[in-house]
């Protein structure tokens, strides 16, 4: 029932992101050169922050010798820096660079960042800002207010939409046919033990993100964690990005979010869209 649904309300779409990708890859333009070249920089993770030629060659699918002199030319260049005990790699601090780069010129970030620091003292809780990225959330402002684990503080860190109240949040605004359709072909891994991955059951959450305008998740993807967002649309109504609200489950609960913080989240985020977004 819900697929017959879904091909009645889908829109009229010219190419979708996967296919206008698909078909730039096929492009006698693309260098594939240069796509083995990024694929050595992002095969280093927060589970692969050093790694030998053969390691490399392991996660990016080349044979060892491409893998040596690709990784050989980043690290000339001052991407990769090896350390001299092990001889392995790692990304350098010039890395950084690009991450600057992109916070620095993205109008978003500008535009939302004195609106999250006001939501911050007005909340006295973490606030962040994600975007949509393939079937993930990226997180591209995170501005702490308390003692928190280390890596849920940094910006570029990356959490599957289908379970993220955030990804939540930007999927409501889109058709159920265009939410269903990245649902369906996300990594419904378990990131915790509360991370719900039936589809059916975060297709029935994002519906009721879609009739709250505000998407909460209880320890989905962090143990301890609840977290409400509100997305930031377009003059599309399309959705350009999410503000969160994250705080400890030990001291708040739903009703307590749903009735205090949510209204800030949405507040917030009509802010960002009303400042071109």
């Amino acid at each position: 029932m819900r697929d017959e649904q879904d091909a009645a309300e889908a829109p009229e779409r010219s190419e979708s992101e996967e296919d206008n990708r698909a078909r730039m890859l096929a492009s006698p333009m693309f260098v594939g050169s240069l796509q083995r070249g990024f694929a050595v920089l992002e095969a280093f993770t927060p589970d692969q922050r050093e790694m030998g030629i053969t390691e490399i060659a392991a996660a990016t699918g080349l044979d060892k010798s491409a893998a040596q002199r690709f990784t050989f030319s980043l690290y000339a260049l001052g991407y990769l820096e090896r350390n001299p005990a092990t001889r392995k790699y790692s990304l350098s601090r010039r890395a950084l660079g690009f991450a600057y780069a992109y916070l620095r010129s993205d109008p978003l970030v500008e535009v939302a960042t004195p609106y999250l620091a006001d939501l911050r003292q007005n909340c006295q809780q973490r606030v962040d800002l994600s975007v949509l990225d393939g079937t993930d959330i990226l997180y591209v402002v995170r501005l702490q207010s308390q003692r928190e684990a280390f890596g849920a503080t940094l910006v570029g860190r990356r959490i599957p939409a289908f379970c993220a109240s955030g990804g939540r949040a930007m999927l409501s605004r889109l058709s159920e046919a265009e939410a269903l359709a990245l649902v369906e072909r996300s990594n419904r891994r378990q990131l915790t033990p509360y991370t719900v991955t039936d589809v059916d059951q975060i297709m029935a959450a994002i519906d009721r993100a879609r009739m709250d305008g505000f998407a909460i998740s209880v320890q989905e993807t962090l143990v301890g964690e609840i977290v409400v967002s509100a997305p930031v649309v377009d003059m599309r109504g399309l959705p350009r990005a999410a503000v969160h609200i994250a705080m400890s489950y030990a001291e708040f609960d739903q009703s307590t979010v749903r009735e205090r913080f949510a209204p800030l989240a949405v507040a917030t985020a009509r802010l960002i869209a009303g400042g071109g977004y």
